[in-house]
């Protein structure tokens, strides 16, 4: 038994005769409580019945001073309420309109008197009185009163001041101000005072006084029952605080304090153990003389026996006794004038701890796997997402992660059991592991654990890779390698995305001593199943992408044809996010010229990719016609609205609701481009010194949109200007708008290489984004010139006469060219022409023979009727000249100008 210092060695006897039942003992105390408690209480013989009577006192006097003071405070307000409004209303009738006129009156009485007792009226003040300078009143509410000089305090009104004073006036005791009327140039001119009687000002307070009294008893009352109820509560209590009862109270604090299940210390001042409770005695092993002495001499550890020899406070603070760890709390005694000292409780914390450490585990797992399905499949890349789920797993889980991946998953295609892996993401605490790098081919022998998983599609646990031996045929140097590092256990876990096994990962452990367990194979699985979807969603991602990608790279140009009007290079980046309908193109047409188109497709994928396929193959056809560009885009414009029509009406959940383009046509003899857009960016040109302007080309309606026509611009370039043509994604994105990209166009251009391909990569080197969100088509073109020594053009009269001449002129032309072998074909279809236009057409008729990549030979007249090429009977004597033109030339054709139209026809040049 553990006792205080001084105390007697045995508890109080108990009764003779022991203590009665709990019903008698119960009953006995309502009978005493109901005949001497309220007894006691108020003859104030007890404790209870002194703080009774202490109670009742403070109460009334609590009453009293309230009602005084509410008394006070009433007629205190009262008075300043009486006081401002007495000056609120004779300033403001003061300065109502007309007083001035009145007081100018002949009769200011008359006029006034009527208002100011309105007005009294209105306010609820005794009077308005408007009097002179010398205080004779105009107004007052007793009319005998009017004439009389004002009873109060007039001078400081005079002077242009206000004077709020209490007076005993005509009708009384009251509270009154004044204040002066006031002309304009400051004069005062007469004088408005107001007032309450003193009468109504305490009106208020006695109307309130009998409330106030009733609610200040009724709370007499109360706190006196409410006083008695707590007197007679701590007689009860208490029972008269008799040593008897105080030493039961005493007792029961001791059994208590043994019983617990709690260790207790009272340590006095200088460090010496004054209590000690049975399950301190267990918990610290104390001795049984351990009270009185000092806790350093009590064979405890010396960080347990400085923190209770210190008395400083401690809060769950741990400590290792022998095989326990006890939460030790520490609070000194001191506090409110208590006895120097502390008082400190323990508590085993040893299967808590344990507890809590295993909660705490699984607390941290949750949140990896948390981050897990936050941080892994961000992005639609394989190896990104390969990436992720290895540096989610370190350091948390392993020390090592790493990713295998099939060849054909990394291409989106579906893996083949028994093809290549590729290593496709390492991440671990330090860089030097001899494990596989990134990029290494890998073929698992069947024995290895990553072998066995992808075969089986289970997961495998190696706790000691010292001892498995099957993971060491894999590579017997390496595996010695990796032992020798450090790395003592392995889980491998396939990468499974229903039925298909894209992979394997490997867990590896090297820091922590203890292998990986049933539990972390468990979250393992967990984690890797999480992954896998990630990594299957951009596997088949990869795979549609890169089927788009193959279609539009499919539909656009594989190369560029060959003529000598236009040195060209181009550029095609697919966007990151998926293919769109971005796509160029490069048309020769007849008499050396040569087409430009670029075009954008509104949306993107596989729609957006066929949709730019039609419009491209609709281009090529629409070219061939020889259109000016504003009428090919008024074709191309129709097209696209059916094409959003035949979709509207199947159905169809993403119609193309549009798109752009920009067609141009450049003519080396003239030097002339023509364009016309429909809602594309506009060109830009290079000078050949290095300036660079955007050409006004007039803005048309995007193409699809319908009704709206088309302009054509016509340039004249340099020989040797580079024009630049670029669909939206080069110079628009999320950060800026095209202003801003059209700048930085311009500056990349000026710092460009001359030739386009210099062109094209400074300026993608200057706006291509990292990871560019939309298509970018780029073509740049510098021009030629064909000149005058490759031209030859003669003006021929309608006479069937001059086609000899022509012929002629044309041999003597081809000769000088050393085109001789030419001269014979030539004559013949020179003729033919020439004689459908004299024939059929009308002046002017000129003939152009152009020697360029072919020879061309072109007819012009000013007629639209055009011919056509036809079969002739035995009979016909006509009708086959056309038929002999397109068997002796490689091409030909009919364009159409605004003067009429030009027959045409090309041959190869030896």
């Amino acid at each position: 038994m553990v006792r205080l210092m001084g105390r007697s060695g045995a508890r109080s006897a108990r009764r003779p005769s022991g203590p009665p039942a709990r019903g008698q003992r119960d009953a006995h105390r309502s009978r005493r409580e109901g005949t001497t408690g309220l007894r006691s209480a108020l003859t104030g013989r007890s404790v209870a019945g002194q703080v009774f009577v202490l109670q009742v006192v403070v109460v009334l006097l609590l009453v009293a001073a309230a009602v005084v003071a509410l008394v006070l405070q009433g007629r205190h307000d009262s008075t300043v309420e009486a006081r401002n409004r007495s000056l609120a209303v004779a300033e403001t009738f003061a300065n109502s309109p007309g007083i001035l006129a009145a007081l100018r009156s002949p009769d200011p009485t008359a006029v006034l008197q009527p208002r100011a007792e309105a007005a009294r009226e209105a306010t609820g003040v005794d009077f308005i009185v408007v009097m002179n300078t010398d205080g004779v009143r105009y107004t007052h509410p007793r009319p005998d009163r009017i004439g009389r000089t004002f009873v109060g305090t007039i001078e400081p009104a005079l002077r242009g001041g206000t004077v709020t004073e209490e007076v005993e006036g005509t009708i009384g005791q009251l509270v009154q101000a004044v204040v002066p009327v006031e002309e304009p140039g400051g004069d005062v001119v007469g004088l408005v005072s107001a007032g309450i009687t003193t009468e109504h000002v305490g009106v208020t307070a006695g109307r309130h006084l009998p409330l106030v009294l009733a609610a200040a008893g009724a709370g007499l009352v109360l706190a006196t029952g409410g006083t008695a109820l707590v007197s007679r509560r701590l007689l009860r209590q208490t029972h008269g605080l008799g040593p008897d009862e105080m030493t039961r109270m005493y007792e029961h604090h001791d059994a208590v304090l043994h019983a617990v299940r709690e260790g207790v210390l009272i340590v006095g001042d200088g460090g010496r153990l004054l209590l000690a409770n049975d399950e301190a005695h267990r918990l610290l092993g104390l001795p049984d003389d351990a009270e009185g002495r000092h806790v350093g001499e009590l064979g405890l550890a010396a960080d347990t026996a400085a923190l209770l020899a210190s008395g400083r406070i401690a809060t769950d603070e741990v400590h290792l006794v022998k095989d326990r760890l006890l939460a030790i709390n520490q609070r000194p005694t001191d506090v409110r004038d208590g006895p120097a000292g502390s008082v400190a409780t323990l508590r085993d914390s040893t299967e808590l701890r344990a507890l809590s450490g295993r909660a705490e585990t699984a607390r941290e797992r949750l949140e990896m796997l948390y981050d897990a399905g936050v941080g892994i499949g961000t992005s639609l890349d394989v190896s990104r997402t390969a990436a992720e789920l290895a540096e989610v797993a370190v350091p948390r889980f392993a020390d090592f992660a790493t990713v295998d991946l099939y060849d054909a998953v990394l291409a989106g295609a579906q893996p083949e059991p028994g093809s290549v892996l590729r290593r496709s993401a390492v991440s671990g605490v330090r860089e030097d592991a001899p494990l596989y790098p990134v990029g290494h081919q890998l073929r698992f022998v069947a024995s290895s654990p990553q072998g066995h998983s992808l075969r089986t599609g289970r997961s495998v646990l190696e706790p000691e890779l010292a001892r498995a031996h099957g993971w060491q045929a894999q590579d017997l140097e390496r595996s010695a390698q990796v032992v020798e590092y450090g790395i003592h256990s392995l889980i491998t876990v396939p990468l499974r995305a229903g039925a298909l096994v894209l992979g394997v990962v490997g867990f590896w452990r090297s820091d922590k001593p203890a292998p990986f367990d049933a539990d972390e194979l468990a979250l393992a699985e967990e984690l890797v199943a999480r992954a896998a979807v990630s990594i299957d969603n951009a596997r088949r991602y990869t795979r549609e992408h890169s089927m788009a990608v193959t279609l539009q790279r499919s539909l656009l140009p594989r190369s560029l044809p060959e003529q000598n009007a236009l040195d060209i290079a181009s550029r095609y980046l697919p966007a990151q996010a998926g293919v769109g309908g971005d796509w160029f193109d490069v048309l020769p047409l007849s008499g050396a010229r040569v087409a430009l188109v670029v075009g954008d497709v509104v949306g993107h994928g596989l729609h957006a990719a066929a949709t730019m396929g039609r419009l491209r193959t609709a281009v090529h056809n629409f070219s061939s016609l020889d259109l000016p560009p504003d009428e090919l885009l008024t074709l191309l414009d129709e097209l696209v609205g059916r094409i959003d029509q035949d979709e509207a009406a199947a159905g169809e959940t993403a119609p193309v609701t549009g798109a752009t383009c920009l067609y141009a046509i450049y003519d080396p003899v003239s030097r002339i481009c023509a364009l016309a857009r429909a809602g594309h960016p506009p060109p830009a040109v290079v000078h050949p010194d290095g300036s660079v302007d955007f050409p006004d080309v007039p803005a048309g309606p995007p193409l699809g949109l319908g009704g709206l026509p088309f302009e054509t611009a016509a340039l004249e370039l340099a020989e040797g200007s580079r024009l630049v043509l670029y669909t939206d994604g080069l110079v628009e994105d999320r950060e800026h708008d095209i202003d801003i990209g059209l700048e930085q166009l311009r500056d990349a251009l000026a710092a460009a290489g001359e030739s386009p391909e210099d062109t094209c990569r400074a300026v993608l080197d200057a706006r291509l984004p990292t990871r560019p969100s939309d298509d970018i088509a780029l073509l740049v073109a510098r021009t030629r010139a064909l000149g005058p020594d490759r031209v030859a053009e003669w003006q021929v009269p309608a006479d069937p006469a001059a086609v000899g001449a022509v012929r002629a002129e044309v041999t003597r032309r081809l000769a000088e060219w050393d085109l001789d072998e030419l001269a014979f074909t030539t004559e013949l279809i020179l003729s033919e022409l020439v004689t459908n236009a004299i024939r059929y057409g009308a002046e002017p008729i000129r003939v152009r023979v152009l020697r360029n990549r072919t020879l061309v030979c072109e007819v012009s007249d000013s007629t639209s009727t055009s011919p056509h090429l036809r079969y002739a009977a035995m009979t016909d004597e006509g009708g086959r000249g056309l038929f002999l033109v397109a068997q002796l030339a490689e091409r030909w054709g009919t364009r159409y100008t605004p003067e009429g139209k030009v027959i045409w026809a090309e041959q190869p040049i030896p």
